[in-house]
This record gives structure tokens, sequence and C-alpha cells, in this order.
């Protein structure tokens, strides 16, 4: 196909229809029905006069009303201005979805809308029957909406005429080659009459869609709806830092906290996914899982569950997740970080659709902070730092609702059988009026999962050190040393410690400087501007990670943070700490090997670098690599 000019036309520059009164009168009927008063912006922009009969092109953030936009879209080509749909034959439309849950949200959209002018919707997806989607085919239908290796499949087999077809739809078209169905769509254009009208939704638009709308579009208008404005802006951004081993925690406790009727929590892998779902199933949380793993019947139930009220917590990877519209999701939680900041905003896309308000929280481990912030800034949002919810808060956030509970069933009007019962327990035995209010309470609380316990975090100190790196701690010399009650003897090894500190010291791997082995103990160098945040973490022991291994400081760290103690006269610990745990050296200990090179030389292990140019993706000195990179121990 040639290609030919294409426009591009920003939603803000132009005037756009703010009501549905040119389109066909049976539509308007099924959207009054539906309760659409006016059109969404993206619907509006499709709507325009110099829209009408073009190829579009069209970017526009998730949750906006994309299905119905097109579904007007394309009613011209299909009515040809008459007002119902001519008797069902071979499809006159083709819609394209990425995911199998996508395409049937599609198809029942577009079942509604068509309803009064008589439409019949077929559906082609994977994990369903080939044999019913074939009589549905042969019987007849005006529009098919289906997943790209499916419709693949009923074209080569004869079942899928495409001799009538007028327009053709690629939904989500970027998600598609991100899944890999680039051969797919191209084999199904393809086979497509060339005479054929194209639209292409995306919520991005890079560069590979623009070649493949350059290659099968033929005088493509680029509609950029909300392109100029804040992205996801009925979505609220938060992030909160967490220790790594705390991630299920945060999670338990941000539910309780925020207590939405909805939540999807997003994690990596399908490993993670079933981990975590186990995990608040056992806590009492009415929770269901998606992955990849799962048949398309499970994948129905589950999500029929949490339409119905059944489920309310849902876990589920990116791809199982993509194109599910839950309109009463009001909270996405980020366990795990998302790939890039494309992902990020398909995940956080599942709440804020349709003009409701959302919640996307980032749980962010310490060590992971600066990708966070990547993330963020990459994405083009603002997001508001801060810790994750203590038990405390959820407790308190729990009294207020309970008092209101309480105070709605006290307000309810007591039947006679209820109020005879009532008369009776108080004869046997007069209850004081704080007792029953206790006893309503402790019933109300009952349900409820109990919060979890989650270390304090101190963001402010990170980003005071970034500000005012002076002001902390000096930068260079030494670090402040810790004890581990673990040696050579426990089989102590850099290889296991050094990931071991990061986690229960909240540290990355540039804050740990050397490390002595020696034969029932460990002595650990820690970064000054690190060792009260280190302290405070290492004094939360953790049932999962090695809970019989005690951390203490080695001298007053507080005061040795801001007074190094000299280079050139450092002395070795006493000889009884070696084999006396308990005997503690009153300087820092001489390490029989530092873990970079350099060990005569002044040390400069904690100093950051200078500011200049190329200093991107060089080593920190003391050979410490920046975030990101694998770090080493010698």
């Amino acid at each position: 196909m040639v290609p030919g000019r294409k426009g591009r036309l920003a939603f803000s520059e132009t005037k756009f229809p703010m009501s549905f009164s040119g389109i066909p009168a049976a539509l308007q009927s099924a959207l009054t029905s539906r309760g659409y008063a006016a059109p969404t912006p993206v619907q509006s922009a499709v709507l325009a006069e110099g829209a009408a009969g073009r190829d579009l092109l069209v970017s526009a953030q998730t949750g906006s009303g994309k299905t119905v936009a097109f579904g007007l879209s394309i009613a011209p080509e299909l009515l040809g201005g008459a007002d119902r749909l001519p008797p069902p034959g071979a499809p006159l439309a083709i819609v394209v979805a990425p995911t199998r849950e996508l395409a049937l949200q599609v198809k029942a959209e577009l079942t509604w809308l068509y309803a009064p002018a008589g439409g019949r919707i077929a559906s082609g997806v994977g994990g369903m029957d080939p044999i019913a989607e074939k009589r549905q085919l042969l019987a007849g239908a005006h529009i098919i909406v289906g997943t790209p290796g499916r419709l693949c499949d009923h074209l080569e087999r004869g079942n899928l005429r495409p001799d009538a077809l007028r327009v053709v739809v690629l939904d989500e078209a970027d998600e598609m080659l991100d899944l890999g169905f680039r051969e797919e769509l191209e084999a199904i254009l393809d086979r497509l009459p060339p005479e054929r009208r194209t639209l292409m939704f995306s919520a991005t638009v890079p560069r590979a869609i623009a070649a493949l709308a350059k290659s099968y579009q033929r005088d493509a208008l680029r509609l950029e709806v909300g392109g100029g404005g804040e992205a996801h802006g009925d979505i609220t951004y938060r992030a909160m830092l967490v220790a790594p081993h705390e991630i299920e925690r945060a999670v338990v406790n941000l539910i309780r906290l925020e207590n939405p009727p909805l939540a999807m929590v997003f994690c990596a892998t399908r490993a993670a996914v079933a981990r975590l779902h186990g995990n608040l199933s056992e806590r009492g949380f009415p929770a269901v899982a998606l992955s990849g793993e799962l048949t398309q019947a499970e994948r129905l139930r589950a999500l029929q569950a949490l339409r119905d009220g059944r489920s309310r917590v849902c876990v589920a990877t990116d791809v199982a997740a993509r194109g599910i519209d839950l309109p009463e999701l009001d909270l996405v939680i980020h366990a795990e970080l998302p790939r890039d900041s494309e992902t990020l905003l398909h995940r956080s896309g599942r709440t804020g659709r349709a003009g409701r308000k959302g919640t996307s929280v980032l749980l962010v481990p310490h060590p992971r902070r600066r990708l966070a912030e990547r993330l963020i800034g990459a994405a083009k949002v603002a997001a508001a730092w801060g810790p994750a919810p203590s038990a405390d808060a959820v407790l308190a956030r729990d009294a207020e609702r309970l008092a209101e509970q309480a105070r709605g069933v006290l307000t309810e009007e007591a039947s006679e059988d209820d109020l005879a019962l009532a008369r009776r327990l108080l004869a046997d035995q007069p209850i004081a009026p704080e007792a029953l209010a206790a006893a309503l309470i402790k019933m109300l609380r009952a349900p409820l999962p109990a919060p979890e316990e989650i270390a304090e975090q101190r963001p402010e100190r990170r980003e005071a050190r970034r500000e005012a790196p002076g002001a902390d701690a000096p930068q260079g010399g030494e670090g402040v040393w810790f004890r581990l009650n673990i040696g050579r003897n426990g089989n102590a090894d850099p290889r296991w410690l050094l990931p071991f500190l990061c986690r229960r010291g909240h540290l990355t791997r540039q804050e740990i400087g050397r490390i002595r082995i020696l034969g029932q103990e460990t002595m650990v160098e820690i970064a000054p501007y690190a060792a009260d945040r280190f302290a405070a973490a290492a004094r939360q022991t953790s049932t999962e990670d090695h809970e019989d291994i005690v951390i203490q400081p080695m001298q007053p760290f507080r005061q040795a943070a801001r007074e190094a103690p000299p280079k050139t006269e450092r002395a070795a610990p006493p000889r009884e700490a070696r084999h006396n745990k308990a005997a503690a050296p009153a300087t820092p200990p001489k390490p029989s090997k530092p873990l970079k090179p350099g060990a005569g030389k002044p040390s400069k292990r904690f100093e950051k670098p200078k500011p200049g140019p190329g200093t991107e993706g060089r080593k920190r000195p003391g050979g410490a690599p920046r975030l990101g990179k694998r770090g080493r121990v010698a």
C-alpha cells in the first residue's frame, strides 16, 4: 500500500464537538441509556469534521473512552446513512486487541452500543472454542473483535471472509507490538481490502507504531488527545520507601489503610504473583491472582469475582493485567518496580478511568530509589515521597471507620425479634453500656486482617545528603564499624554477607566498606552518613532472614560519623577480640585485605564523584559501581 501524507492535530489546537448531536439516532439512544451526557476528549476528537472518513492514528491515555470513540467513528462505514444495520453476513469491521480480556471487553462495549441498530458482534480470541467462533462467523456478524493469533487462524482457514470489510481498528497497537504480534498484524492487514479505512489507537506512539502506520494507512490524521497536558491527571502518584524484605508487609498495611473497593497489585513474575497472592489470602484478604499460567476459564472466574465483589484484591503480572477494565478499581500498588516508564503508565492506567479518581503507589526498596526516581521522571508524572503506613496508622484509621460503622448500626431500626432477644439478655445479666459498645466494636473488627509492623524509614536523611553532602558527614574518610556475631567458624562469607547487610540494614552496596571475617565474629565498615539508618534497621530482626545474627556498633557511631579517626594511625583490634566476641575494640579494626585496590592510599571510600563532563557510567572512587551495576567483593 502506498503511504500518503500524514497530518497531525493536537486536541488543544482545534475545536471539537462537545455533544453527540451528529451521530446516528440509534447510537444516541444507546449512549443515553448508558448515562453518557457529553463525549470525552478522545470521542470528541474522532467525531470532528476533519476526521470523518480518514485513516486515524490516535494517541490517548488508557481509560479515556477509546472503545466508544472508535465505535462511533466507524458508524458511517457500517450504517451508510441508514438507521439500522443491514442483515448480518460477512463482517463489515474488524477490531484487533492485544489480549483476550481486552477483546471480550471491547465486544461487550460494542454490543450495547450497536444493539439499537441491530448489530451483531462476534469474537475470535485464544483460549475459547474455535468451533463455536466458526459457527458465529458462518451465521453472520457485522463486527468481529479478536486477538491477532486467532484472527489470523480464522483468515487462513477461510472462516473469516474479508471481502466485505470496510474498516479495521487496531486497539492498543503499542501493546500488540510489545507482545510480539507484529507479524500477525501485518498478515491480517495484508489480507484486507486495500480501500478499507484503518484506525490505530495507542497510548503511546513509538517509532515502530509510526512505521506501521506509514505502511498501512493512507493520508492518516494524527490525533494527540491530552498530549500537552499532565499524563494521567486523574491519578495521584505516591512513592514509599521500604526495606526490601518488608515489601509484602507494606502491601498489607497499604490495602488496610486505604480500604479501596478494589485494588490491583503488580508483580514482575508468575512466582512473585503466586507467593504474594498466597500470603494475602492467608492473612484474610479476599484476593485473586492473574498470570499467564491460568486457563481462560480460570481468568474469567477471577475477573467475575472482582466484578461481583467476592474478591477485592487482584495480584497480577503486567501482561495478564493488560486490557482489564474494573470501574471500581481505586488503588494500584507496584510491589515490584516496572521495567520502564511506559509499563508504569500502563499499570497505573488500570485506575483513574473514565473520569474517576485513582491512586498509584510505588513501593521502593532503599537500594532502588534512584531507579524509581528515573522511572517517575521519564513517565512525566509527579509522585509524593513518604514512608509506608505503619501499624499504628492503620489502627488509627480503623478506629475512625469502626466508630462510623458502629454509629450506622445503632441508627438502624431494630426488629421486634431483635429487641425481644436484647431484653432477655439484659434481664438475665445486666450489662454496662461500655461493654455493649466494646462488644460491637470487637465484632466489627474481627474480619479485618491484622496490620504488620514495619521498620521506620528515614528518607529525609538521603535527601539531606543529596542537597548538602557536607552537613551529614565529611566526604571521604573512615566509616563506622559494626560487629556481627558470626565468623569464619559459622561459614561467614562475603558472597552472602554483602546481600544480607543490604537487606537487613537498608543499604546499597556503595555504602558498605571493608569486611573483616574473624573466627567467631565479623567486622563491617559502614559509610558515616548511613550509620544511623543501618543501626536502626539492624535492631529490627526478621524471621525470614537470619534472625539469629546480631549486629551491634563497635563504637559510638554518632560521634564517629562526624569525627573520622586519623587515617595514618589505625590500630588493629585487641588480640582478645579475635577470640572473645564480648570484647569490643576501642578503635576500628585493621583489615587483612581491603575490598577495593588502593589500601595504602588516603581513604576516599565514601567520597562522591565530582560532577563534570563524561562522568556518566564511570565507577565511583574506590571501585564501587554506580546504582544499577552489580557490586563485587574482592
